[in-house]
């Protein structure tokens, strides 16, 4: 499954510098100090929220990460509707803050 090309150019201008790109989970994730930030899907945003804003980020919308049958706490997953406009600097905004709290890979 590629990714959405679009939704990645919006992405990868607003990463902060020195931020890099891996193809990961079918799609392009965006990383900061080498933690992933977020990643670009088909037409979602996998986000990193860590797991003390897990919740909220739900409550904003979000729907939680689920890989196999596993939820992936720290993750959710945006869909398209919840990324138009300014909308979606919020989201990237949110994942850049959890990388950058992490200690560099």
């Amino acid at each position: 499954m590629a990714h959405n090309v679009e939704l990645a150019e919006r992405v990868r201008d607003l990463m902060p510098a020195g931020a890099t790109e891996v193809k990961m989970f079918g799609g392009l994730a965006f990383m900061v100090n080498g933690n992933m930030a977020c990643a670009v899907g088909a037409d979602d945003l996998l986000v990193r929220t860590g797991k003390s804003a897990y919740e909220a980020a739900l409550a904003a919308g979000a729907e939680p990460m689920i890989m196999g049958a596993r939820t992936m706490s720290g993750y959710v997953n945006v869909a398209a509707d919840l990324l138009n406009g300014d909308a979606l600097a919020g989201w990237v905004e949110r994942g850049v803050a959890t990388a950058e709290s992490l200690p560099p890979k």
